[in-house]
């Protein structure tokens, strides 16, 4: 009775499976899906009869429709047996007994009588399983990362390790389809009606990717930071995807192989933000505010500062307060001070005749030849008036 069971079964699927096949994109596609499988229409709008063919075989002359930004991957019997990266209409062209078709040319007695023999020695199943997937030959958006707790790296910018809890997105493109399905792709995932979407929780693949960006972002920030060409400013990667991006693959690939062991890539990175921890934020602004005192902006900076320091001296303490605001500034006096005023010559610090070392031994606020110094420089500059540098030169010689 089996026996005769098997025969029916293997002859009614046989005649189901001599219709040709039309195979496409599933309609309710995520735009995150990286691999799934093609989807059969047997019916369109109400039109059609190919409902009954069996699951894993393609009947010759079957079309295959493959929209841009795919790639169509066929497997027979586990193995891949072609690939194709151009959008258009393809047709099932294969030796396996199964898919031989009376609509393909392939006669009449042939492919009824043969592909039922063949069922009938598997109990009416087909002899073979062929496949057809569509593999995402663009960007996946929406790739998410973070941190639960702070990463160090250590920063040129700021010449010391820093720390930061930090979360973002990022985008993948499968650069090796056929690499990236023999190689990381589970087999679960290569059964009709299964989707492998990099953005699952519940894929567990997926998941393994993610910790492994977790896992490069210090040194990838550590990277970025420290190239010469990226200005060692770590205030630019939030602008700058790109190259963050390059950063970040060139990390992942180092630890993890993406690209050579998986056909992975990232291409775009935006950092969502960047929370530093409270020693770093002390030590960015220290750096901050050292960069705005350098270079010519710290001359005037530094100038606006004096200046407000003698208005304030003068109306605490006169001429005196004044002397002692000039020996403070930056530990080298006003000299330091290269923005001389029009009109008036000004003197460097190095244009002064040096203290005699008897001299500089004593305390610098109880000198007089120190403290006449620092006065005749400030009017040289033109940041006391004459009435100033009298009154100071009265009180540093006790008239």
């Amino acid at each position: 009775m089996g026996l005769i069971q098997a025969a029916v079964g293997a002859l009614g699927g046989t005649l189901a499976d001599q219709w040709k096949d039309f195979y496409t994109v599933p309609g309710d596609l995520a735009p995150t899906a990286a691999l799934f499988s093609a989807a059969a229409r047997g019916t369109n709008a109400g039109r059609g009869s190919n409902a009954k063919g069996s699951d894993g075989v393609i009947t010759n002359g079957s079309r295959i429709i493959v929209p841009e930004g795919y790639g169509l991957v066929l497997m027979q019997d586990g193995a891949i047996t072609g690939f194709a990266a151009e959008p258009g209409a393809y047709e099932w062209d294969s030796e396996a007994q199964d898919s031989q078709s009376i609509f393909a040319g392939d006669g009449i007695v042939g492919p009824l009588v043969t592909t039922s023999w063949e069922r009938f020695k598997f109990g009416g199943r087909p002899s073979a399983q062929q496949r057809a997937y569509f593999v995402a030959l663009k960007e996946l958006p929406n790739n998410r990362f973070g941190t639960q707790s702070e990463i160090y790296w250590d920063d040129a910018y700021m010449n010391a390790q820093v720390g930061a809890v930090t979360r973002g997105t990022y985008t993948l493109s499968i650069t090796d389809p056929i690499l990236f399905i023999k190689a990381f792709v589970p087999a679960s995932y290569l059964e009709p009606g299964r989707v492998f979407d990099f953005t699952d929780v519940e894929n567990d693949a997926a998941s393994q990717l993610f910790n492994e960006v977790v896992g490069s972002l210090a040194p990838a920030f550590s990277m970025y930071t420290n190239d010469p060409s990226k200005g060692n400013r770590i205030t630019k990667i939030q602008q700058d995807s790109v190259g963050f991006a390059q950063s970040l693959s060139a990390a992942v690939e180092e630890n993890y192989k993406w690209s050579t062991g998986r056909g992975l890539e990232i291409v775009s990175v935006a950092i969502v933000s960047i929370e530093y921890d409270e020693s770093t934020r002390a030590l960015l602004r220290n750096v901050q505010r050292a960069d705005a005192l350098s270079g010519a902006r710290g001359n005037s900076n530094l100038q606006a500062s004096v200046a407000a320091g003698f208005e304030s001296a003068g109306e605490n303490g006169g001429p005196g307060g004044l002397i002692g605001m000039g020996m403070a500034a930056s530990g080298a006096g006003i000299g330091g001070l290269q923005q001389p005023v029009p009109g008036v010559g000004a003197q460097s610090t190095a244009a002064q005749p040096a203290a005699p070392a008897a001299q500089s031994a004593a305390p610098a606020a109880e000198d007089p030849m120190v403290m006449l110094t620092k006065a005749k420089q400030m009017l040289d500059a033109g940041l006391i008036t004459q009435a100033d540098y009298d009154a100071a030169k009265a009180k540093a010689l006790g008239l």
